[in-house]
């Protein structure tokens, strides 16, 4: 089942009732003109079960205890925003799978071979996704980039993934000549940061449902970072990002500022089709496909994880 994207850019009540997400206007609320039967129309909910993530993007939202505990029981990720009104923050439930202990010590005993072998498959998926980018949106010849994500050996020795890096982002906007990929840079970077940070959501919620700690990276490993595994596991699905960033651009909007439309488009990135498996899915979907086949790497179950493609 696709769970629901919640985005939330005004003012709002958010409360829990009979199991569902309540949703009150302030400003009709507070209105004592207004007859109590317009009150009650004004009133939206949506079933706590079928939320996925939950995005908080105003200062003046007032969120309740309740909610919020039921939202990290259904296995929700609750994303906070800041004053610039980008995610700074994010939520998610301590426990997510009835064998999550098991699962823990399967992870944390992984052997460094294994998480070498994990890491060049998660290099090469995220390597072949890029260069059908490039190849379908830029028209840019990747045979270099093909070559290099077969030449990907166990652990990365040679560095293909920051080598096919530089190439991808010197090439993806052709439009944009001189463009740097960088939190702090020159947009488009304002839009791949909101996107990434969506997608880092719906990885992370994804891992927890499978048992898995998203601190504990198979290559990510800085001490500041509590999301290593997360940031891990979404190199592959960054390309998908890309992409609809780069067909916003395509059609022609103005990328200066991230506009209500324009972060609308974006809340669409756990619904964008792709390849798993050789069946079309939604990625929201598809992530959980891979967070369960990494579960069963680290279980000696199977090898190989299980990612997305274009085609």
């Amino acid at each position: 089942m696709i769970k629901k994207t919640l985005y939330f850019g005004n003012p709002a009540y958010l409360s829990l009732r009979n199991k569902q997400l309540v949703i009150q206007l302030p400003e009709v609320v507070k209105n004592d003109t207004l007859p109590e039967t317009f009150k009650a129309d004004a009133v939206k909910t949506f079933p706590v079960e079928d939320i996925g993530v939950v995005i908080l993007d105003n200062k003046q939202i007032t969120i309740t205890h309740g909610l919020i505990e039921a939202l990290l029981d259904n296995n929700s990720a609750l994303i906070t925003c800041n004053s610039s009104r980008m995610p700074v923050g994010l939520m998610l439930p301590l426990a997510g799978n009835t064998t999550q202990t098991e699962r823990f010590r399967n992870q944390i005993d992984a052997s460094v071979p294994l998480k070498k072998q994990l890491w060049q498959q998660t290099v090469q998926a995220k390597i072949q996704n890029q260069a059908y980018v490039l190849e379908t949106k830029a028209k840019v010849i990747v045979k270099n980039m093909r070559a290099w994500a077969s030449d990907v050996k166990s652990g990365d020795p040679d560095n293909y993934e920051a080598r096919a890096a530089v190439y991808y982002w010197n090439n993806i906007f052709p439009t944009i000549p001189g463009f740097t990929r960088g939190r702090e840079g020159d947009p488009p970077n304002n839009l791949l940061n909101y996107g990434y940070a969506i997608l880092r959501a719906v990885v992370a919620r994804s891992l927890v449902a499978s048992g898995l700690l998203p601190t504990f990276g198979i290559h990510h490993r800085s001490k500041y970072n509590v999301y290593c595994l997360a940031d891990d596991i979404m190199e592959p699905y960054r390309p998908f990002v890309d992409k609809l960033v780069f067909e916003i651009m395509e059609n022609g909007a103005d990328i200066s500022d991230l506009s209500q439309e324009i972060k609308g488009q974006l809340l669409n990135i756990p619904v964008l089709d792709v390849i798993i498996n050789d069946q079309r899915s939604p990625l929201m979907v598809a992530v959980g496909q891979t967070t369960a086949s990494l579960y069963k790497c680290f279980s000696g179950e199977i090898r190989k994880i299980k990612y997305p493609s274009f085609d």
